[in-house]
């Protein structure tokens, strides 16, 4: 059967984090920049669907093919270890300053990752500035200002709201990465990891990569916003609703439920070879 049980999915969770947490800085930046430019990707797939059919979900429904693309290249993707390193640090295999360490460098690596798609795409977009007009131009910038200047009118309270988006974002986007470790089988992955990744993108919640590209590339095309909007309003308070959602609603959530040391050669057997870290370590 290709099916994996929960606990032993929690075990490979705590394992992942852990090698995660070992892996030298030129692959966590590597591996960021190719994951922030990947959803860059992701995200103008889904505009342009939006703007081509005029319906919202068609886009949502495209947008986790490049989540399904992180996972199965084994990429770095910061939300995802939000859920998984802290793991393997309660578990005592791996330390806090690993962990920093980790999320550090992958970030560095989503923004560059970001930024080189945004200036790509703008180019592409705007035929080296020569076409103002393009839909999905205009749909960026609406996104941009939406991401910041619509929280930023709030002040305390819009701080507040796109935390909580934050949180309810990385915890589907993190239930989705644990469902690919669900099934042995490529095809069985991503099924599992996509009805998540649908839900979160749909309902217009914050993530903290998707972020790195869609308001810079808003600012590139003429968005209202300047750098201190976008991290101020966007940026430090998406990151740190990421890690709360990730952490708390799915790491700690099924640790706490299912996590229990193997109590056979056999389960320990189980555990190491049901689910290959380097089929699962890109989330």
């Amino acid at each position: 059967m290709s099916y994996i049980k929960p606990d032993i999915v929690v075990e490979n969770m705590i394992q992942a984090g852990a090698d995660k947490a070992k892996i030298p800085i030129k692959d966590l930046v590597i591996r960021g920049i190719l994951s922030g430019a990947l959803l860059g990707f992701g995200t103008t797939l889904a505009f342009t669907a939006e703007m081509q059919t005029k319906i919202g979900i068609v886009g949502a429904v495209l947008f986790p093919a490049v989540f399904v693309i992180i996972i199965l290249l084994g990429l770095e993707l910061v939300t995802g270890n939000f859920a998984l390193i802290p793991l393997a640090v309660m578990d005592k295999k791996a330390t806090v300053k690993e962990m920093l360490n980790n999320w550090f460098w992958v970030i560095a690596g989503h923004l560059i990752g970001g930024l080189i798609y945004a200036v790509l795409f703008v180019i592409a977009i705007t035929n080296l500035g020569t076409v103002t007009d393009h839909a999905v131009a205009q749909k960026i910038i609406n996104v941009a200002e939406s991401k910041t200047l619509t929280y930023q009118a709030l002040g305390a309270t819009g701080l507040i709201v796109v935390i909580v988006k934050a949180v309810l974002c990385n915890w589907m986007v993190t239930l989705g990465a644990v469902m690919a470790m669900t099934s042995k089988s490529t095809i069985g992955k991503i099924v599992a990891m996509w009805l998540p990744i649908l839900i979160f993108f749909a309902q217009g919640f914050e993530h903290a990569v998707v972020n790195m590209f869609v308001i810079p590339a808003g600012i590139l095309l003429g968005a209202d916003v300047g750098i201190a909007d976008w991290w101020v309003w966007n940026q430090f308070p998406v990151l740190i609703g990421n890690m709360i959602g990730g952490f708390i609603f799915t790491g700690l959530a099924l640790y706490l439920t299912y996590h229990k040391l193997p109590k056979s050669k056999h389960e320990r057997h189980q555990v190491k070879n049901t689910n290959p870290i380097s089929e699962v370590e890109g989330f």
